[in-house]
């Protein structure tokens, strides 16, 4: 198959019929060797990251399909580490959207001021682009119009669907007995144009804590899927 596109944690495949496949990787996000779901960079190698990864994604891709929420995940195939999708087109190059219901990570970096460490959040929702050399800068609704990357209904359709994804996972893990403290989600159009998920839900990208200390992505997919 050709490659389309090389990207940190997954490669992505031309496939038939309006389709692409991914592959996923052991890589994941981060710096200095410490897990990170926010940060542009490939921060270390997890062995089993990749599949880990995939089998989570899957969990709550058909569990979005069973409420009607649509996404561009097709199949999978774990052993492989792959997953064939819809194929999408993006809002520019790219954006990344968090839902948080706690301040860590860059949130608290920014607003630290105004905010202590772990402060609960009414499912905040923060959209950045996919941008490496500017360190993926945030960006709010009327920049997102002004600039053409989409429409202010497209942002209202894109921040519900950010609220109901994220409370799907936050219930989910909540049964395990996990916290959600926030998660990054990616979304693009399909070919009627209509706005769908797509790229993963994963341990890699989201904070999970159990018991105050926060869980790793292997661990995340061993609790969740025991």
């Amino acid at each position: 198959m050709k490659l389309i596109y090389q990207g940190k944690t997954k490669d992505v495949y031309e496939a038939a019929e309006n389709c692409v496949l991914l592959k996923f990787k052991d890589d994941v996000t981060g710096a200095d060797g410490v897990f990170d779901p926010g940060a542009n960079t490939v921060g270390l190698t997890i062995e089993g990251a990749g599949q880990s990864g995939l089998r989570m994604t899957t969990y709550f891709f058909e569990k979005l399909a069973e409420k009607g929420i649509p996404t561009h995940f097709v199949e999978a195939n774990i052993e492989e580490a792959t997953m064939l999708v819809k194929s999408a087109t993006m809002f520019g190059s790219g954006l990344e959207v968090i839902c948080r219901y706690r301040a860590v990570g860059s949130f608290l970096k920014r607003y630290g001021a105004y905010c202590e460490e772990g402060q609960g959040l009414d499912a905040f929702v923060e959209v950045t682009l996919k941008d490496d050399e500017r360190n993926d800068p945030p960006i709010n609704q009327d920049g997102l119009a002004q600039l053409n990357i989409l429409t202010a209904d497209e942002y209202e359709t894109l921040a519900a669907l950010t609220k109901e994804i994220s409370g799907v996972v936050k219930e989910e893990l909540a049964l395990k007995g996990l916290e959600l403290y926030d998660i990054k989600l990616e979304f693009g159009r399909d070919a009627e144009g209509k706005i769908m998920l797509i790229d993963e839900i994963s341990g890699g990208n989201m904070r999970a804590f159990q018991n105050g200390k926060a869980v790793e992505p292997l661990e995340l997919e061993k609790i969740l899927l025991q």
